[in-house]
């Protein structure tokens, strides 16, 4: 009995580090988004005013003069839209392809597949010049659709759908198949069913990677009230005077929304990554 109470000993020691290093993290990795709260809600912080971390006249005068003096709502859409329809086009896009590469034998597959993977090494930077002079072309300028175009399709989502698809047991293809089953129906009535954790990763990381784009954006759109809100809040700075709790309050709003949809998806995200075998 005694022996095993000085074993335990150890072993309890251990979780209070383990527990103490997790919480000192995640404190560490919460303080910048909390200073940036602190900041919205400290009127003229950063101009004259040096935040506190308990502000003593905390107030949203920033979040008002926001969007009072600022087309700060559409942009806010703008950016909504945009990453709504590149989360669902790539969502149809990689699912399909994830499943022609996983599930229907042609020739060369496998070098298409590895093509595919190989533009995941090929930096934006790269490609802004051809891609613009494409769009100037078909007069896509300044235009919703010139931004959309270039993230309608995922190297990253067909690498990570096609790990979840051959999951799948193909049992379950077999038996669909005898039921008297084609592709579409095995991909939407088996497949699609299966692969919803994954499903759920790509809409996250879809969703993020459009909603914090901001080279393309910058590039493409030139109206402010086509802008989005990383460029916004790039175009919030001044040359020579920054209010910064104005710069904040926006940096809360673009925040939030990410947010929301990760805490509404990380069952699912977690899931995901485990059974894509993404490392």
């Amino acid at each position: 009995m005694a022996e095993a109470r000085v074993a335990t000993r150890p072993h309890r020691a251990t979780r209070v580090v383990l527990y103490v290093v997790v919480i000192v993290g995640a404190a560490i990795m919460f303080f910048p988004f909390l200073w940036t709260i602190i900041t919205s809600i400290t009127p003229g912080a950063g101009l004259t005013v040096a935040p506190a971390l308990i502000p003593s006249d905390p107030s949203l005068a920033a979040y008002q003069q926001l969007f009072a003096e600022r087309p700060f709502a559409r942009v806010v859409l703008n950016s909504l839209g945009i990453a709504t329809v590149t989360t669902l086009v790539q969502l149809f896009t990689s699912a399909t392809a994830a499943y022609a590469f996983s599930r229907l034998p042609f020739q060369g597959r496998g070098v298409v597949f590895a093509v595919y993977l190989a533009t995941m090494m090929i930096p934006l930077q790269v490609l802004i010049v051809p891609l613009f002079v494409e769009l100037r072309t078909f007069g896509l300028i300044n235009t919703y659709l010139g931004a959309l175009l270039p993230t309608f399709a995922s190297a990253f989502g067909i690498f990570l759908l096609r790990q979840a698809v051959n999951q799948v047991p193909r049992e379950l293809d077999e038996a669909a198949t005898l039921d008297g089953a084609g592709h579409f129906r095995i991909f939407f009535s088996v497949i699609l069913p299966n692969i919803r954790p994954a499903l759920a990763t790509l809409t996250v990381f879809a969703f993020m990677g459009s909603w914090n784009s901001f080279l393309w954006p910058l590039v493409v759109l030139r109206s402010p009230e086509l802008h989005t809100l990383p460029v916004a809040l790039a175009a919030l700075q001044g040359q020579y005077v920054t209010q910064w709790d104005i710069v904040m309050a926006g940096s809360v709003v673009s925040v939030l929304p990410m947010l929301a949809l990760y805490v509404f998806a990380q069952k699912y995200v977690i899931q995901g990554v485990a059974s894509s075998g993404l490392k």
